[in-house]
This record gives structure tokens, sequence and C-alpha cells, in this order.
């Protein structure tokens, strides 16, 4: 490893286009020759400075928690403040998501399998979010047109053969809770951070299953909005 390459910053990995480079891989080997451009990168977080671990705890590769001095702010890109972070499952490759397609018919129209790699957007009350999600099928009901999937970034999209679902809603999200400052009750709504939202905002939901685990636990939110 040279001392160029030592010293360069570790990028997230969500392989998101937004710095104009198709992976994060890329961009790095382009901050080689112009380590200014790092500024492009919207989901960067300096993880050697105590106070920008604290503005962004769920991109932070260390604690996880976004603390100084022992207190967490838990507030999302926008300065808002959240209850927990929710992560994701061991082997899962992003968030799981319950979602259904504006029109359900679509789930058997397609023949969407498991494996298959979907695109689409959340729209209107079940979120809103403005950016397209993409994410591999874990789960097919091909009766009422749910499916179940991972969200992932758009690198797999681009490089393989994929589905676009166009509209859809977003029903639940299934993960995991290590870090809260908030205790975790059935029938409660409370704001979290998925741990990979690319725009680091906070959602809200109705926690209606509970699973406490020996170091986390595990639970699903349905009711979603963003904000």
């Amino acid at each position: 490893m040279t001392e160029m390459t030592k010293n360069m910053p570790v990028l997230p990995g969500h392989d998101c286009g937004t710095c104009g480079f198709r992976t994060c891989d890329d961009f790095a080997e382009y901050l080689v020759s112009d380590p200014s451009a790092l500024k492009k990168c919207i989901h960067y977080v300096d993880t050697s400075s105590a106070s920008s671990c604290m503005a962004n705890p769920a991109l932070c590769s260390g604690c996880g928690k976004g603390t100084t001095g022992g207190k967490a702010e838990w507030k999302d890109s926008l300065g808002r403040e959240y209850d927990f972070i929710l992560d994701t499952f061991p082997g899962d490759p992003g968030p799981r998501e319950t979602i259904l397609p504006h029109n359900p018919m679509l789930t058997r129209e397609l023949d969407i399998k498991v494996g298959d790699k979907l695109l689409g957007r959340p729209l209107g009350m079940s979120c809103g979010c403005p950016i397209t999600h993409c994410g591999v099928v874990v789960k097919v009901d091909q009766k009422t047109g749910v499916l179940t999937w991972c969200v992932t970034g758009p690198l797999g999209p681009r490089k393989e053969k994929y589905i676009d679902i166009g509209y859809y809603s977003a029903e639940a999200y299934d993960g995991l809770v290590k870090d809260t400052r908030a205790e975790l009750k059935i029938g409660m709504r409370y704001y979290f951070l998925p741990h990979r939202c690319m725009l680091q905002w906070r959602h809200s939901g109705l926690v209606n299953f509970i699973n406490h685990r020996k170091n986390d636990t595990a639970i699903r939110v349905e009711g979603l909005w963003i904000g």
C-alpha cells in the first residue's frame, strides 16, 4: 500500500452515482489525482473527527452512535431528532422493505420472482421519497401483489437485467435495532433512521412486532412516512 493510498478517505460504498462515477471504487481512484473532489460525495463522513461522527451516526463505521463526551445528538441530515437507528439483518444486502406496486397486478404480469432486481419509487403518503429505490426480491405474494425486497444501491440494476415496477407504496420495514434512545413498545409510533438511507432523513412508523435478542432487537415498523 502506497502512502497516498493509505491516506485516502474510506468512502461509504453506496454506489449512488451522485458524484458522477458509477461506483465508489471508481470515485476513489479519481480522488488520487484530485482529492478536492471529495466534496462531491454527499454521504462521506470524516470518522476521524468526533464532531463529524456526531453529525451522521448511521454512516459512521465505528461505534455507530455519533457520540461526543458520551452524549448522543440523534439528528438526521436536516437536523431533526429521531429515536433509533434501524439496521439490516445479517446476510441481507440492504434494508428489508415490504412494498405494494401501485398496480398490484404487475407482480403477476411481470412474473416477479425471488432474486429479481427491481427499481421503483415510493410515492405519496407511503413515504414520498424523491429517490428511485433499487433492490433484490426476497419474498413474493402472487395473490396480493405484495413484495418484500432488500433495498440496495443502483449498482446491481446498472450491471444486470432489472424490472421497473414504477410507483409503489412502502408498507413496512423489518430490521434490527442496536442503538436507541427510547424504550421500544408495540403500538407506539417512533422516528427512526434507516442505516443506509441515502438522504439520511428520519422516517416514522408504528412498531407492531418486537423480538428482544441478546445483542439487539428485531422489529417490524408499519404505517411509514418521512419527516
